[in-house]
């Protein structure tokens, strides 16, 4: 991987942290006033507002993940008033394209329940390893559910054997510590083919496939190479799967459908599939959905409403519905039935653990209460009470914010309405439940306002007082002003999106209409005034660069690297979005260094083209064997890359820091691009367009961590 090093590296990280000028007050003329009549010349007017080309891309950085290459020209033939208009209204934007490149993902189309059947969680794998769910007899499906057993028992013995609770198997042996393999216990795997159970080696006993066996299941055509996997056992295929090299990995699956992708990667691991489609399929609407505001806001609300990945092992499936829907569809709607519907999501009720929720004079209360008095020596664990998490971020997080005048008292008492909304069998899938044992009985005080007793419609009544509040108003507004105008959104500002909000009802397209009229969001202070987290940037390049996109997992990593993995954040409060959280020497050069590997070709499945594809004529012509020089090329990858261009002062450090990164590794004796002059020896046309091709990655991998790129 390349990586950027040196002083420029972090010079160039310095001129992040100067303020941003749009280019039309950069290429402003200069006088040609002598001294002497200057000073009483009138100063040149300069409007306070984005005009032209730079008003359709700052509104391309804002409403989008960023620009595409041709955007800015569609955009201005369409009319920016037009194309805002349109991206409200996703439903009428043709995504044929972008449906075709999302059928790569079967699993995201599926309920939680069926899914954990075919790509079982590891309760599910339990359930069957202890008899207690029925496994598959045959197929595919059988292969993965017993090499998922097996992992399991390897597992639970390894725990034991740390435990130093395994003993010889030999009872007429010494008593001493089991050593190597021999300390393993064989465990017992189902045979795909008979559905026994047999003994089966450990996982790490099994030899590695020599070369002619790995090429004689590479060899095989799509269906027979699925059949062969599936009839290995686990210690032979996680054999095989580790024994294969990057490319012969990709080489495995390439020429699958994406139903047979989805097998070989559930023989390995069906939870990790969940997790990797889930990932691969959001990154695959960010960067190539053209309905991109519908796309921005479902991150916006995706982090408003957070939940975390990894909270159980149930989340990634309904993580599923909760993104697809409960959050895409209403992201441009109205908020309360948003905040209803994130209410009443599975995903949301087991992150903020409200499933669990028992009020304290509930049926179900009194029978614990009951039980416990009828035996009161009774070993029991402790039965879950009243939990607040929920009532909580509810009204400091999703609605009134933290100063938003709810008490302590409030949070009690709402954690009282909500007690019953739990999910039903969530380790199998499950929906939402309304358990009136559970429900805390009487009326409750919210907000100086008596809720009276009424089952599942006492929560529905708060959602509806919390949604129309004032504070719920002003909080939101702002969020959105930060989001869209600024870290520090003028207040005035953020007045006008409350009203606009309270006044339609709570409906967001209304309120981000307001914005786009506003002069505060089109004010030249505002034109690259925000930083990229590293979201935007990571989807940003995806976009500008145009690359092409077998396998996401290096996108994934990035942005794990980079602090801001896919619903990665741990607390209700999400992610941040000011610069504060993602500016720092470290992070920008990380984000540099992932430019010039994407730029590189160096991410596995991820390609990008950058050399202009030169004419045959100019294939045989000697000004095209003696290649353009970078300061010939910058102009043209520039012009692709960062919409609005770079000013004078980050063009230099770029192509001064190419000529380090070229002199750097020419001492290395690694093959390099290197700036020719037209006088150089001539090349072959096939040594000329490959150099070139080298200087281009280089080039555009500068570019892309540019200061310029990182702003929106």
């Amino acid at each position: 991987m390349q990586r950027l090093r040196g002083p420029l590296a972090s010079a160039l990280c310095a001129l992040l942290a100067l303020p941003s000028t749009p280019l039309s007050a950069q290429a402003a003329p200069q006088s040609v006033l002598p001294p002497a009549s200057r000073s009483a010349a009138r100063p040149a007017y300069k409007s306070a507002q984005l005009r032209g080309d730079e008003r359709i891309l700052h509104a391309l950085n804002r409403f989008t993940f960023g620009p595409r290459p041709g955007d800015l020209e569609a955009v201005k033939s369409m009319g920016l008033d037009r194309w805002f208009a349109q991206q409200l209204h996703p439903e009428t934007i043709d995504q044929a394209a972008l449906e075709a490149r999302l059928a790569e993902f079967p699993a995201m189309r599926e309920n939680p329940g069926d899914l954990m059947v075919r790509l079982p969680s590891g309760a599910v794998i339990r359930q069957a390893a202890n008899g207690k769910v029925p496994i598959p007899q045959s197929g595919t499906l059988h292969a993965v559910y017993v090499n998922e057993i097996a992992r399991y028992e390897i597992r639970q013995q390894e725990k034991q054997k740390e435990k130093g609770s395994l003993v010889a198997s030999n009872a007429a042996a010494p008593a001493q510590p089991m050593q190597g393999n021999a300390a393993k216990k064989a465990p017992e795997q189902t045979s795909a083919e008979t559905g026994q159970l047999n003994a089966m080696p450990a996982a790490d006993s099994q030899p590695a496939p020599n070369r002619a066996q790995i090429d004689s299941v590479l060899s095989l055509n799509p269906q027979m190479r699925v059949a062969r996997l599936a009839t290995m056992q686990q210690p032979e295929f996680d054999a095989f799967r580790k024994a294969l090299k990057g490319p012969e990995r990709l080489r495995l699956t390439a020429d699958l459908t994406p139903a047979q992708k989805e097998v070989v990667a559930a023989l390995e691991s069906p939870q990790r599939v969940v997790v990797d489609e889930l990932a691969a399929q959001r990154l695959t609407r960010d960067i190539d959905s053209s309905a991109q505001l519908q796309e921005v806001m479902t991150d916006f609300w995706l982090n408003h409403f957070n939940v975390f990945l990894h909270k159980s092992e149930e989340t990634p499936y309904y993580l599923i519905g909760y993104e697809r829907d409960v959050i895409r569809p209403l992201a441009l709607g109205r908020f309360e039935d948003l905040l209803e519907a994130t209410a009443h999501s599975p995903a949301m009720l087991l992150y903020l653990d409200n499933s669990s929720s028992i009020g304290p004079d509930s049926q179900t209360a009194e029978k614990v209460k009951l039980a416990a008095a009828r035996r009161p020596n009774a070993q029991k664990k402790a039965p879950e009470g009243l939990n607040e998490n929920y009532a909580r971020e509810l009204m400091e997080l999703h609605t009134l914010g933290v100063n938003g005048g709810y008490t302590q008292a409030d949070v009690t008492q709402v954690a009282r309405v909500f007690t019953g909304w739990t999910v039903d069998h969530p380790q199998q899938g499950g929906g939402f439940k309304f358990d009136e044992t559970r429900h805390e009985p009487g009326a409750k005080k919210v907000l100086g306002k008596t809720i009276k007793e009424q089952g599942e419609l006492e929560g529905r009544q708060v959602l509806h007082m919390l949604a129309t509040r004032p504070a719920t108003a002003h909080f939101l507004a702002r969020k959105l002003a930060i989001r869209f105008v600024g870290d520090d959104p003028p207040r005035a500002l953020v007045d006008r999106l409350a009203k606009t909000y309270l006044s339609s009802d709570g409906n967001i397209s209304a309120v981000l209409k307001t914005l786009f009229h506003s002069p505060e969001f089109w004010s030249t202070a505002t034109y690259r005034a925000k930083v990229k987290t590293p979201l935007e940037f990571v989807v940003s390049a995806g976009r500008a660069s145009n690359v092409t996109i077998e396998n996401w997992q290096p996108l994934a990593n990035a942005l794990h690297d980079m602090g801001m993995a896919l619903y990665g954040a741990v607390p209700p409060t999400g992610y941040k979005w000011d610069a504060a959280d993602w500016v720092s020497t470290g992070a920008l050069v990380n984000r540099m260094n992932f430019a010039l590997n994407l730029a590189a070709n160096k991410l596995p499945g991820i390609t990008a083209a950058w050399a202009a594809s030169p004419s045959p004529a100019q294939a045989t012509a000697s000004q095209f064997v003696s290649r353009p020089t970078p300061e010939m090329e910058e102009p043209r990858l520039e012009s692709m890359l960062v919409a609005g261009g770079l000013s004078q002062a980050t063009r230099t450090a770029v192509l001064e820091q190419f000529a380090a990164q070229s002199q750097q590794q020419n001492a290395q004796s690694q093959p390099v691009a290197k700036p020719v002059s037209a006088a150089a020896k001539p090349m072959t046309p096939a040594q000329a367009a490959a150099a070139l091709e080298k200087q281009d990655q280089l080039l555009a991998g500068l570019l892309l961590g540019s200061p310029e790129f990182q702003r929106r």
